[in-house]
């Protein structure tokens, strides 16, 4: 069983993997990856999810092994297929973060072994799936009570906002996401998520995310799009519209002063160290329920 999108799970598979993350909470190790060689290859920088994941996979008694891409013949032009192939003959399992989106699906095409997206231009399944589960914990509600909450996204429709708008439509979330008329995505989606470019949203919300306005890659946009997206800023001024206990999320690396204020970043409202703490734990009752499937 491979995640290479958050729309392969169904909101039962969600749910029991939400069901194995307590056991999941501690350092203590487990023998529930004896044996697994578990490859990972990051063609982008990362902090969270590479330190996670490899951190989860030794406490669960896995073996992380750091593929470096440069180190591969895939440098040299070796193809995606014979590279999968030879996968197959030593890993258990391999984990993804790529500048391409169809570099994954390319691998996925060939390989016998579970695939795990640790993000792609397309989408960021892992953080999601730990985001809801944090959302969960801190307004302590179940799956189904999902439908009860505001949740407000503001910024940009990158990888993290389309992961977030597909699990929103699964699990029937009332969901508003606030982006520039000109960066919202064209697609239709279910009845329960409100694409609006309308600051105004934000009333009464139970939840605010926000994001970086430039993704990695987009750096010669930079200059233009902080001009139009700065009346999206998520500070106290935003933030006094919401609910007094509204949650504040923010998948990280954050550019404060930029898509969020210091104050509201660091502020009681926010709880952007738990969302991140709980990558770890998710990510571990992840990989244990991937593995357990036929």
């Amino acid at each position: 069983m491979n995640l290479i999108s958050i729309r392969d799970l169904t909101k039962v598979q969600i749910k029991e993997i939400y069901q194995l993350v307590p056991k999941y909470t501690t350092r203590k190790k487990t023998d529930d990856l004896k044996d697994k060689y578990i490859g990972l290859i990051f063609e982008k920088p990362s902090t969270r999810t590479r330190i996670s994941f490899e951190v989860g996979i030794y406490q669960l008694g896995g073996v992380a092994i750091e593929l470096d891409e440069k180190q591969l013949q895939l440098s040299r032009g070796e193809t995606i297929k014979d590279t999968a192939n030879i996968f197959n003959c030593y890993l258990d399992g391999i984990i993804l973060r790529v500048i391409k989106h169809e570099t994954i699906l390319e691998f996925a095409k060939y390989l016998k072994i579970p695939v795990i997206n640790a993000l792609s231009d397309k989408e960021h399944p892992c953080q999601v799936l730990s985001d809801i589960y944090t959302i969960m914990q801190h307004k302590n509600i179940g799956l189904d009570e999902l439908n009860k909450i505001k949740f407000v996204y503001i910024g940009d429709a990158n990888n993290v906002c389309m992961s977030l708008i597909y699990i929103s439509e699964m699990l029937g979330m009332n969901s508003y996401f606030v982006i520039p008329k000109k960066y919202q995505p064209k697609q239709k989606f279910k009845d329960n998520i409100r694409i609006t470019d309308d600051i105004s949203s934000v009333k009464d919300a139970d939840i605010i995310y926000t994001d970086v306005w430039t993704s990695m890659g987009q750096e010669k946009e930079k200059k233009k799009r902080i001009k139009i997206f700065k009346p999206y800023q998520v500070n106290s001024k935003l933030l006094s519209l919401a609910k007094s206990d509204c949650i504040v999320m923010h998948c990280l690396p954050a550019n404060r002063g930029e898509e969020i204020t210091d104050d509201v970043l660091d502020g009681k409202n926010s709880v952007v160290l738990k969302q991140a703490e709980n990558r770890l734990y998710v990510q571990k009752a992840l990989l244990v329920y991937l593995f357990s499937q036929k």
